[in-house]
Formats: structure tokens, C-alpha cells, sequence
């Protein structure tokens, strides 16, 4: 394999910078890599990268900050094509399982081979597939709803009447607890105050989001979804579907980076030894809230939003 072709992006005109990236990633040869330098996570360019040319690359964090950021994005060998750990999670969800076990995001961060995502996490990649192996002769949750089988109109009604449901019955709960917790426990546990500030920045995303999700970008899924079947057309409220998907997927990754920060800040939810039986109900909720997005995640970023794209493609 050549050396890796460095791409400054912190010297590239703003309107250019994506181009230019797709240009030089376009005339790779496949095995080869180029290098990206930039002084922010240019996360957004891997949305649009997997987007509007598929699964067909690497993407390696080099660097991660805080003032400088590289990674190296390989073009896969055709016929080469390895499984990222969402495609992994969405064939088995019991295999998400171990993901959740060693912290490997199959759901914002889906879109990764698994090597890649144990390289960044520093972990045993051999141990972990073996484990992975083990869950098809063993099960390790309890059975799991075939997602993947789904026509795309039920998926949608799915995540709408049972994720968005179970959202916006917990917001409110949740944001009841973590400000009790917070007045009565953060003059000796301040991080219950930045939990408290963090929860109600992911449930205002949320609330954003889902709304957006229910109003504009599921009924074109469905409306797709229902052309594909009578094998007629439909008119675009957009010029692709790629764009409001992206712009899902950006969020996303928004609340789960504060959904992480949360299980940071409160030590993977470890109660302390003065926690009373309301601390102790915040952290047991906030931690079934978090299971639950990342199931919630999951499902659209790596079954529904995928299919939908290759549906607008084939339509």
C-alpha cells in the first residue's frame, strides 16, 4: 500500500473542503488511504462520506483531539467488503450485548468495522469476536424481534409507538428526579448538577428531533415504502432522501455524546454510599433510558435509514 496522501483541511477555502476530500478519495486506488488533518471531529464528512458512497471505506481515528484531529480513510478492496459493527448489531441484536459490555457504540458509532472500533478503544479484538461467536450458541438476552425482516412503513410506526412512546413518557420524570437529586445532593455531589444540566439538553434534542422524525422524514419513509409496494411514484419533499437523514444522524450523535457524558459524569450510575431511594430510582432510570436510545439509535441508523436510502436509490 501507498503512504497515506495528507489532506490539510484547515487550509482549504470552507465551500471547498468537502470536494476536494471526495475528489481525492474518488481517485483512490482501493487498499490506498488518504489522511485528513483538522483542527475539529470531522464527523459530518463520514455521514456524508458513508452516504453518497456507501460502505466502501475505512475510517481510523489517528489523533482526537482536543486542538488537532486526524483519521485515515482506506478504500476498501471490492469484494472485501467487512461487516461494521451496526451491520453486525442490526443481522443480532443479542450480539449489541457485548458491544454495550466493552463500550463500543453500535449505534451513533455503527458504522465502524470492528477493528477500527476496538483499535480506538484500546481492546482485544480476537477476544471480542469470540465472544460475538459465543452468542449463537448461547443467548445471552432474551429473544429479539427479527428488525431486519421489517417492511420499513412498521419499523417506523415501531420506533414511533415504542421508543418516541417511552421517551416522552420518562422526560418528564427524569427531569423531575434529576433536579430533586440535584437540590437536595449536589451541595456534596456537584456532578448531580451537571447531570441534571445534561438531561435537559438531550430531552430538549429529543423533543426537536422526534418531532421532526414524526412529521417530515417517517411519512416519506412510509409514503416511499408504499410506492415501492403498488410500483408506482412519489413526489419529493426534498431532493434526497440523504439529506434529512443526515441531518438525523447528526443528532444522534449529539445526544449520544450527552448521554455518554451522563454515564461519565455519575461513574457508570455507582450510587454512593449517602444516596437516598430517590438517587437511587435517578440513576436506575437514567440507565434503562440509556439502554433504550441505544436501541432506539440503533434501529435507525443502521436498519431503517440505510434501507430507506436504497429504497429512494431504487425507485
Amino acid at each position: 500500500m501507498n503512504q497515506s496522501e495528507v489532506i490539510d483541511v484547515t487550509k482549504i477555502e470552507p465551500r471547498l473542503k468537502h470536494p476536494t476530500i471526495f475528489n481525492s478519495f474518488d481517485a483512490l486506488a482501493e487498499g490506498n488511504a488518504i489522511l485528513i488533518h483538522n483542527d475539529h471531529d470531522p464527523k459530518p464528512l463520514y455521514y456524508q462520506l458513508i452516504a453518497e458512497r456507501g460502505n466502501i471505506f475505512s475510517w481510523s481515528y489517528v489523533t482526537s483531539g482536543p486542538a488537532i484531529w486526524e483519521v485515515e480513510i482506506r478504500k476498501n478492496i471490492a469484494g472485501d467488503h467487512v461487516e461494521t459493527i451496526g451491520e453486525i448489531a442490526a443481522k443480532d441484536l443479542r450480539k449489541a450485548e457485548v458491544f454495550k459490555k466493552y463500550g463500543l457504540d453500535f449505534c451513533c458509532g455503527g458504522k465502524k468495522v470492528l477493528e477500527d472500533a476496538c483499535k480506538e478503544k484500546g481492546l482485544d479484538v480476537v477476544k471480542i469476536k469470540q465472544e460475538l461467536e459465543n452468542t449463537t450458541t448461547a443467548s445471552i438476552s432474551a429473544a429479539q424481534h427479527d428488525f431486519n425482516s421489517w417492511n420499513l412503513s412498521f419499523l417506523a410506526d415501531y420506533i414511533v409507538n415504542v421508543h418516541h412512546a417511552y421517551v416522552k413518557h420518562n422526560m418528564p420524570i427524569l427531569s423531575d428526579l434529576t433536579q430533586k437529586v440535584a437540590e437536595h445532593h449536589g451541595a456534596t455531589n456537584p456532578e448531580l448538577k451537571q447531570i441534571r444540566d445534561k438531561a435537559d439538553e438531550m430531552f430538549s434534542e429529543l423533543k426537536v428531533h422526534m418531532k421532526k422524525e414524526e412529521t417530515i422524514l417517517f411519512p416519506y419513509i412510509k409514503q416511499l415504502d408504499a410506492a415501492n409496494l403498488a410500483g408506482g411514484k412519489i413526489e419529493k419533499p426534498f431532493n434526497t432522501i440523504l439529506q434529512p437523514i443526515s441531518v438525523m444522524e447528526n443528532d444522534h450523535e449529539i445526544v449520544g455524546k450527552l448521554a455518554e457524558d451522563i454515564r461519565l459524569l455519575s461513574s457508570n450510575f455507582a450510587l454512593p454510599d449517602s444516596a437516598c431511594n430517590s438517587y437511587a430510582l435517578l440513576y436506575k432510570k437514567l440507565e434503562e433510558f440509556e439502554a433504550d436510545l441505544h436501541t432506539h439509535i440503533h434501529l435507525e441508523n443502521n436498519i431503517l435509514f440505510p434501507k430507506a436510502i436504497e429504497l429512494e436509490r431504487n425507485s
